[in-house]
Order: structure tokens, then sequence, then C-alpha cells
């Protein structure tokens, strides 16, 4: 029966993050079409924050485009015991073309 709950835990931390991974990706696509546009590094870190509470966000640019990466922990996965970190990057056309 340990066995069973063991499983269990770890198919639904697995879900979990990959949850976490979904939203990270959408936070990215958001960041990046807000910093396309110049919008403020402020109005940029409410997107993402809407989308994920504990995101970071980081951008660069590449040639013409203008790309967003969010990182943030996944703090319950596997009750905590191991430190992950998941991160998602996505690129949009500077200028708001």
């Amino acid at each position: 029966m340990p066995a069973v709950a063991l499983v269990l835990v770890f198919c639904l931390s697995g879900v979990q993050l990959a949850g976490l991974q979904v939203r990270l990706q959408d936070a990215a696509a958001a960041s990046a079409r807000s910093l396309a546009r110049d919008e403020s590094s402020g109005t940029v870190a409410a997107t993402a924050s809407a989308l994920v509470s504990s995101a970071r966000i980081a951008s660069h640019h590449r040639d013409d485009l203008v790309c967003a990466t969010v990182t943030a922990p996944a703090r319950n996965a596997l009750f905590g015991l191991l430190p992950i970190t998941l991160s998602a990057t996505s690129c949009a056309l500077a200028g708001g073309k």
C-alpha cells in the first residue's frame, strides 16, 4: 500500500509540474509581446505575475526579436523535497509589428 501512495504522489507532482510549465509558457509569450510593444517593465512584470505569482523575468534581444524568459520555483513538487525551478522562453517581433 505505501508503494501505491508513493506512485500517486509522483504522478500528482508530475501533473502539477506540467501545469506550471504551461502557465510559464503563457507568461513568457505574453511578456514577450508586451516587451515588443515597448510597454513599461512594471506592466511586463504584472503580466507575468498575473499568470504565475512567483515569476521572475529576464529579457534579451535577438536580431529583430525581443525575447522573454520567465522562471519560477515549483514549490510543492514532491512535498518540496526537491528544489525544482522551471523556465520558459518566448520571442516576439520587436516594435509590435
